[in-house]
């Protein structure tokens, strides 16, 4: 089937992909034997969410524009959607005009009082990323202990573009597949929020072209909030590194967050980062 212009692509793409990953016996469904279809059937999820088959076709096909809250939230409930999945649906369905999405996509700058900040925390590799994670700004830290974003060109400051691109982040990250895995799900959140976003298109085009395991992962339609956790490396003066990373969205600017990594105190790590942090105070003598 041809789509026509007027489809949302992107809402019939996520609803499939959600679609197919609900087992019939979640919402009641007994599975006749031999059934080929992965996950639930649209009609069965048109059922569960109290929608008309005909209709729930259409929303799925992308063709149903003004949907209301209370069927979005039907949707949510017969996909059994998380909250972060709920959200990435709402924005998908209702996706911002051009004029709104040009106020937040332009290029962003670092306050000067964000950008101390970082420099105060000497202790700590600390960066500032957009939501389509370029590297707004690091501090001595992050460039010592990830990669001295600040050194590469300015197309290049951008941490999918690292991690996918950069041989040095495969060696650096121990969990690679996590953490790339990771930044798929938060750029499928951004994507939601601003599908118009020309950068955005440009840097899904050309992971999409570089790496295979950026195309699997970007057509699952995955979608997580990475706010904390913890990442394992290899670096090549230190060893391995165990860091909990803390991600914090900036007061007045929710597409500026403050990415803050540390180490458990009185840990290997911890004395890792003692020593890193001392070298390069020696260094800036």
């Amino acid at each position: 089937m041809v789509k026509s212009s007027s489809d949302n692509v992107e809402l019939s793409d996520y609803l499939r992909s959600r679609r197919a990953r609900v087992a019939p016996d979640q919402v009641g469904v007994t599975a006749r034997k031999g059934r080929r279809v992965p996950g639930l059937r649209r009609e069965e999820v048109a059922l569960s969410a109290g929608l008309s088959v005909d209709y729930y076709i259409r929303l799925e096909r992308g063709r149903v524009a003004n949907v209301s809250e209370a069927v979005l939230d039907s949707v949510a409930r017969a996909l059994q959607l998380d909250d972060v999945e709920r959200a990435h649906l709402f924005h998908l369905a209702r996706p911002q005009s051009l004029a709104q999405a040009s106020q937040c996509i332009t290029l962003q700058r670092v306050r000067p009082g964000a950008h101390t900040l970082l420099e105060v925390l000497c202790d700590a590799p600390a960066m500032i990323l957009s939501g389509r994670l370029d590297v707004l700004d690091l501090n001595r830290m992050a460039r010592a202990m990830f990669a001295d974003f600040a050194a590469m060109p300015a197309r290049d400051r951008n941490l999918a573009r690292f991690t996918f691109l950069d041989p040095v982040a495969r060696e650096l990250h121990l969990d690679w597949n996590k953490s790339a895995c990771m930044i798929v799900t938060g750029l499928h959140l951004y994507a939601g929020r601003y599908p118009n976003d020309p950068q955005l298109s440009e840097l899904i085009a050309q992971l999409s072209d570089s790496d295979e395991d950026f195309r699997r992962w970007w057509a699952a339609h995955d979608v997580e909030e990475f706010s904390h956790g913890t990442r394992h490396y290899l670096h090549p003066l230190l060893g391995e590194v165990t860091l909990n990373y803390e991600n914090l969205i900036f007061p007045g600017d929710p597409e500026q967050w403050l990415y803050v990594s540390t180490a458990e105190p009185g840990s290997p790590s911890f004395e890792s980062l003692r020593i890193l942090a001392s070298g390069i105070e020696e260094l800036a003598d």
